[in-house]
């Protein structure tokens, strides 16, 4: 049995103009000690499906489907009980560390909360395994009382890394974890998570709408477009034999920094659509350079091509 399982899961937003369809019909597993990432352009629905998997939108915006997180059911789950599994069996690490942590409390308090308030332990245990979690990811366990002003960047991302394991989670998310970082403290971030990843056998789900950073980091990619999955695979498949128009226009607009040959970027045609009212048909064909008429007159499902391949295209066999 995966340890994640997601099917259909719908979460569209109430809006004054209607329902915003973010995610609209989203499946996937993982395994333990997988990894996937989630890419597309921004509004595709990334951080939508995170934030259903975590319970953070309202429950009333998730309008179907089902999560089943270690073999419990936990979209009908009462607040009370799925508080037991947030940050044990399921945590995150927010993007932008700077917004996420509160600035008036030191690192070590905000760690220290999210400790007690999921455990027993005593504030002193606590503390104890907050200084261990800090040492874990390469700060000075002395930096504890410091606040998050009085860290580096790549420091309060790391003491965000700190929180999401501090309760030995068996899934972490990283939403746009380095987003904010240069590109020197990304590497270091990547590198540092990447260790995590080996060395404490975690699962994974990264988002991100850089596609080169989640091959860093991630077995499986898969590929969003206005709410809906275009494509999910094995990285190197996606990176070397993308099978959807809208991958293929994805790895054409971002550079390869593993690649020595340069090569002229190519942005995508048009807009992102409007989820409030999607158009028929495949979400992406009104921008696909290639589209035919059925693209834009029938959804195509997502169909399993191989066994590790699925794909949501008319033009893919």
């Amino acid at each position: 049995m995966p340890l994640l399982e997601v099917h259909d899961l719908k979460t569209h937003y109430k809006t004054d103009s209607g329902r915003v369809k973010a995610a609209d019909g989203v499946s996937f597993t993982l395994d333990t000690g997988q990894s996937i990432g989630i890419a597309g352009e921004s509004g595709c629905g990334k951080t939508t499906v995170v934030m259903s998997l975590m319970r953070l939108v309202d429950h009333r915006d998730i309008v179907g489907g089902r999560i089943v997180l270690d073999g419990q059911s936990i979209l009908e789950m009462p607040e009370k009980e799925f508080r037991h599994l947030r940050w044990s069996k399921i945590s995150l690490v927010s993007q932008a560390a700077m917004g996420a942590l509160n600035p008036v409390f030191t690192i070590g308090w905000q760690i220290v909360e999210a400790i007690r308030e999921h455990t027993d332990l005593s504030k002193k245990d606590a503390y104890d395994l907050a200084r261990t979690m800090l040492e874990r990811v390469g700060v000075d366990p002395a930096r504890i009382n410091s606040y998050p002003h009085e860290l580096s960047g790549g420091m309060r991302q790391r003491a965000m890394i700190a929180m999401a394991l501090c309760l030995d989670p068996k899934i972490v998310i990283a939403d746009e974890m380095t987003t904010a970082l240069d590109v020197v403290t990304q590497v270091q971030i990547l590198k540092l998570f990447q260790h995590l990843q080996e060395t404490l056998d975690i699962s994974v789900i990264a988002i991100s709408h850089e596609i080169p950073i989640l091959g860093q980091i991630c077995e499986n990619i898969m590929v969003m477009y206005g709410g809906k999955i275009m494509e999910i695979g094995p990285t190197h498949l996606i990176f070397s034999e993308p099978l959807h128009p809208y991958t293929q226009a994805l790895l054409r607009s971002q550079i390869d920094i593993h690649k020595a040959e340069t090569k002229q970027l190519r942005g995508i045609r048009g807009r992102p659509p409007n989820l409030l009212n999607p158009p028929p048909g495949c979400r992406f064909a009104p921008r696909c350079r290639r589209a035919e008429e059925i693209c834009s007159q029938q959804e195509s499902p997502l169909i399993q091509l191989a066994p590790d391949r699925w794909a949501a295209c008319h033009l893919v066999k």
